[in-house]
């Protein structure tokens, strides 16, 4: 599939949840979209359809393609572990999704925007490919060029979540990421153990 840019609010209905943040219009229809949508005596899902459903679901928070979300999770395989926890703590080191948390942007979409536009640099150097993945360490800064442009400034005024993970400074609009998150310090309400179930099929 490609990126995902339509209607969010229909998205979340689909999942129950509102993955994209706060949503007003998700509070008053927080059942599925289509006519049926409100039956209570809709059809129950299979074990595959469960599985399939939470990754689609991951894919669409993390605004993930399927041939990028197949390799993180054949990365996330070989690596000492827990393999779901592995899958999300790869994912949560993309540099979009960095961007994001830090609160440099209000969406991750926003971030990839903000980092595909050649306004973010790691360790010093310009980087703007969204999945660029980040090591223990990594110093991710706004480009000076680029500190005072109004949606960056306007996000990081109204920034409010601090992750134990990542280092902010407000004065220097510079984060540092320290390591890879525990699943606990994830917030996403998603089930990786059915997705390491899907892939493992």
């Amino acid at each position: 599939m490609a990126r995902y840019i339509g209607p969010k609010t229909k998205i979340a209905r689909k999942f129950k949840d509102p993955i994209f943040g706060p949503d007003k219009s998700y509070e008053k229809k927080n059942y599925p979209p289509g006519q049926h949508g409100n039956n209570k005596r809709r059809s129950k899902q299979s074990e595959y359809g469960l599985q399939l459903q939470e990754k689609q679901k991951a894919k669409y928070t993390y605004g993930i393609l399927e041939k990028q979300f197949r390799n993180l999770f054949a990365k996330a395989a070989h690596k000492k572990g827990i393999t779901g926890e592995n899958l999300l703590q790869l994912i949560e080191a993309r540099l979009d999704n960095v961007v994001f948390r830090l609160g440099i942007a209000p969406s991750r979409s926003g971030a990839r925007q903000i980092v595909s536009h050649c306004h973010i640099t790691v360790n010093g150097k310009v980087v703007n490919i969204p999945s660029y993945s980040l090591k223990a360490g990594d110093i991710v800064s706004v480009r000076e060029r680029s500190k005072s442009m109004e949606s960056i400034t306007n996000s990081v005024a109204s920034r409010v979540n601090q992750f134990s993970w990542l280092e902010w400074d407000v004065n220097t609009l510079t984060g540092k990421f320290l390591n890879y998150p525990e699943r606990a310090e994830i917030p996403e309400n998603i089930k990786e153990q059915l997705i390491v179930e899907l892939y493992s099929k």
